[in-house]
């Protein structure tokens, strides 16, 4: 029982640092996303492509390569910090699968909107600010949502890097005390505690906006 109160504070110092690195990652995935998104949908062949490039690289390859690329890599060319390149790699990584997600949120949007905005005098830019995107927004609450509750559990990878987060801070206690079952119980009820009442969430508010 000792070690169940004892690890509580090495875990709570790890959720803080995981939550700030998830809001911030995904945040900036957001806008990554958002733009690589309405570039996958673009008649401009090279801005496409671009757009296309990253996001197969990405998706293609696991997150914790790209943690290394990014943390190890890319430090023979410039000195990055481990929180930064946490946040960069979540940021990257969300970014790809958040594009996809707001290129099949517009997507199915009628298109007879495109030819309304049109009707009406709007441009095809202001067809899709005022008309598509919020609509298209209201149904990408929900992937958008589990993407939140994916790249929060992606930055237990961060460990591997001696980030702080939750569960480096388990591993912490567990190796200081030799103890394991109750440090990575406690990690997992920690995890739990916050995907479960997310999924919940989620839920009712795919029920409310009946998406």
């Amino acid at each position: 029982m000792q070690h169940f109160v004892g690890v509580f504070p090495y875990l709570w110092e790890g959720i803080k640092l995981t939550f700030l690195i998830t809001i911030i990652g995904v945040a900036i995935g957001f806008i990554i996303g958002a733009f690589v998104g309405l570039g996958r949908l673009s008649k401009n062949k090279l801005i496409f492509w671009i757009c296309t490039v990253y996001v197969e690289v990405i998706r293609g390859t696991p997150i914790l390569v790209q943690i290394f690329f990014i943390y190890f890599g890319l430090s023979d060319f410039v000195n990055i910090d481990k929180l930064t390149a946490s946040i960069l790699a979540i940021s990257l990584n969300a970014g790809a699968y958040i594009a996809e997600i707001v290129r099949g949120g517009v997507q199915s949007i009628d298109k007879g909107q495109f030819e309304a905005g049109d009707s009406i005098g709007l441009t095809r830019t202001q067809t899709m600010w005022y008309i598509i995107w919020p609509q298209a927004f209201k149904r990408m609450i929900p992937p958008l949502g589990n993407q939140f509750i994916i790249s929060l559990k992606d930055t237990s990878l961060f460990s591997a890097i001696a980030v702080h987060e939750l569960l480096y801070q388990g591993r912490t206690y567990a190796s200081s005390t030799f103890v394991s079952f109750e440090p990575y119980l406690m990690v997992a009820l920690f995890y739990l505690a916050i995907t479960i009442p997310s999924s919940i969430i989620l839920r009712r508010i795919e029920r409310r906006l009946d998406v």
